[in-house]
């Protein structure tokens, strides 16, 4: 077996490369969850309705679709450390854009800068979760990626505190804000130039690192009939996987992108944006404390099945949702957080599971398929606009329906 032939100090090597990558799931999950506070934000500045905000994450995730397949390639040739350098250098670069955006008050600016971001995050998703499901027992794949996707989830619960106190703080404070509409462009700088910074500093460190070349490994890896098939779109599984990315990600990225906005409806709980910022991060930190759990419980129950009871588990809260109002309402589309937890790093490992030598590029093809973050949210923003916010997470139920097929049936492995 591929990986128990290698020594401790092999899988000591393995483990410090593991930490390492820790750090960039934290940040990845950080900027993007950043965009729940930049939403309700800029819709206030530009008076923007739902459909018109929700293009924030339209740009963002676009970028994985644009991006993913040439990423793959990329890797390929530079192998996946220097991917990495790559991906932490254009986010950087994105993020300081926000600068000049801020300055000229331009909403397509702002677009412009997220995409460039995006595009980072995009090449470094490409390279570090393959490279986390081969770094060790294929056995364990699952589980592994997990537990560095917990990190994640752990960057995505600060942001929303990060971005009420820096962002959305800053505009309730800011006493002009009523009267121009305009006002508060610093609010903006700061949080997104420290970024820019965190990011370079980042991109020097992992140029410094020395981390084991996995291609070669993967390559070992490979199963016998998968020299016969011409790519990794022969395999139902990993096709079927990534439409379950492209639901998963959408239904997930739709519900966050509501939530300040939901938690303001004065039938629900009527809080000022920048107290409902704090509580998005209970729907994050839900999906943080799901993954360190679903970490321990996939080792002793399939994935597929863990899977499958979260996603119907996420389709009953969501009725709640619509059904109910006030804290019933609220809390039950808080709790979504929690068993959205294990689902990316789930079906992802699921897809991947017996590609061979067609990892990256299976893995650049669920990448693409996190653009149903673009697809989705302005479907879901079109249905707020017009059917009303709670009548919107209908769309995200037909998502989670799909999960749970995905994980009884699809993603069994067939050639």
């Amino acid at each position: 077996m591929a990986g128990a032939h290698h020594g401790s100090g092999e899988h000591q090597r393995y483990g410090f490369a593991v930490s390492a990558l820790t750090s960039l799931f934290f940040m990845w999950g950080f900027i993007t969850c950043l965009n729940d506070i930049l939403i309700p934000h800029l819709k206030n500045v530009f008076a923007l309705n739902y459909t018109q905000a929700m293009l924030i994450q339209f740009c963002f995730f676009a970028a994985y679709f644009v991006v993913s397949i040439p990423a793959g390639t990329l890797i390929e040739r530079i192998g996946y450390k220097w991917g990495m350098v790559v991906g932490l250098v254009t986010v950087a670069i994105g993020s300081f854009l926000f600068v000049p955006s801020a300055s000229y008050q331009i909403y397509a600016l702002y677009l412009g800068a997220l995409f460039i971001m995006a595009a980072g995050v995009a090449i470094l998703q490409v390279a570090a979760n393959p490279y986390v499901t081969v770094l060790g027992r294929p056995q364990t794949a699952s589980s592994r990626l997990t537990l560095t996707q917990a990190f994640n989830a752990l960057g995505t619960t600060l942001a929303p505190w990060f971005g009420g106190y820096f962002i959305l703080g800053g505009a309730l404070t800011d006493p002009t804000l009523p009267q121009t509409g305009l006002s508060g462009p610093d609010t903006l700088k700061f949080p997104y130039l420290l970024l820019a910074l965190l990011f370079a500093v980042l991109a020097v460190v992992f140029t410094l690192l020395k981390l084991p070349d996995m291609r070669e490994q993967q390559e070992r890896r490979a199963i016998a009939n998968t020299q016969s098939m011409g790519s990794a779109w022969h395999f139902p599984h990993l096709v079927l996987g990534a439409i379950g990315i492209f639901t998963y990600v959408g239904a997930e990225v739709s519900v966050g992108s509501l939530l300040v906005n939901f938690l303001g409806e004065k039938h629900i709980a009527a809080l000022p944006e920048a107290v409902a910022a704090y509580y998005v991060s209970i729907y994050w930190g839900g999906a943080t404390v799901g993954r360190f759990i679903g970490f321990f419980v996939m080792r002793y129950v399939s994935a597929g099945k863990v899977l499958a009871f979260n996603a119907i588990t996420a389709v009953a809260l969501l009725l709640v949702t619509i059904i109910y109002s006030g804290h019933v309402a609220m809390w039950a589309v808080l709790a979504v957080g929690l068993f959205n937890s294990v689902m990316f790093p789930t079906i992802f490992s699921l897809a991947v599971k017996g590609l061979g030598r067609y990892t990256s590029q299976g893995s650049g093809i669920l990448c693409l398929a996190i653009v149903g973050g673009a697809i989705l949210p302005p479907l879901v923003g079109a249905m707020a606009d017009t059917l009303g916010i709670q009548m919107a997470f209908s769309l995200p139920i037909l998502c989670y329906l799909y999960i749970a097929f995905y994980g009884l049936k699809g993603s069994i492995p067939r050639h």
